[in-house]
This record gives structure tokens, sequence and C-alpha cells, in this order.
């Protein structure tokens, strides 16, 4: 089991940017996918971007391409996610999750029961 710890968020007018950081620990980071979910006021938690475990190939929901960009750093066992052009409704906890298998390759149709440690979970708030 990996333990996953996120940090960054925090109060942004719209039109802002943040940046959160995901720090793992427990098994072998690198070969594993990692996923940012986000769970807005009132709804379901819901995907936001996945970078796969080789190459970095990257996926993310429409409602985010464009503006968030995510990213890993293998040496320091972190991922990220940089969020630029923020909108209110872009408000919420967002999640860092971990592939539940290794070498596993996912792209956005991935969902909740393909991760299998979460993290916390940090506060965005977007304000208008």
């Amino acid at each position: 089991q990996v333990q996953l710890a996120e940090s960054g968020g925090g109060l942004v007018q719209a039109g802002g940017s943040l940046r959160l950081s995901c720090a793992a620990s427990g098994r072998a980071f690198s070969t594993y996918a990692m996923a940012w979910f986000r769970r807005g006021p009132g709804k379901e938690r819901e995907f936001v971007a996945v970078i796969n475990w080789i190459g970095g190939s990257a996926h993310y929901a429409d409602s985010v391409k464009g503006r968030f960009t995510v990213s890993r750093d293998n040496a320091k066992a972190t991922v990220y996610l940089q969020m630029n052009s923020l909108k209110p409704e872009d408000t919420a906890v967002y999640y860092c999750a971990a592939a539940r298998k290794q070498y596993k390759l996912l792209s956005s149709d991935c969902e909740e029961a393909d991760f299998g440690s979460w993290g916390q979970g940090t506060q965005v708030t977007v304000s208008s």
C-alpha cells in the first residue's frame, strides 16, 4: 500500500493559478499510474487527470483540458497538478490516487476502482 499526501490547495481568484503536489511513499512509485480526482460541493467525486507510469502520457477530463497539466517526478515520488485559468466551478476537494496495479496504462475513462490508494484531499476554492 502506498501513502499519499496532497498539498498546495487554497483560495484563489477566478483566472488565477495553483499547483497541487502529492507526495507518495511506500512502494515503487515509478511503476504506477497516478491520478487526480475532485469532489465539488454537493457533487460526486470525478476524474480530473491521469499520468501513466511510462512516457509520462497524460489524459484529462474535458472540463479541465487546456487549463490543467499533470506531471510527475519519479525521483521525488511526487505528482503535480498545475491549474491555470481557474474558474469558480473548479472549487472542490482535490484527491490524488495511485493505480491499483503496477504497469497498468490508464486513460480518461479510468474509474475510482482502478485506484487502490488515496490521499486525504486538499481544498481548492476559486472566488468569482
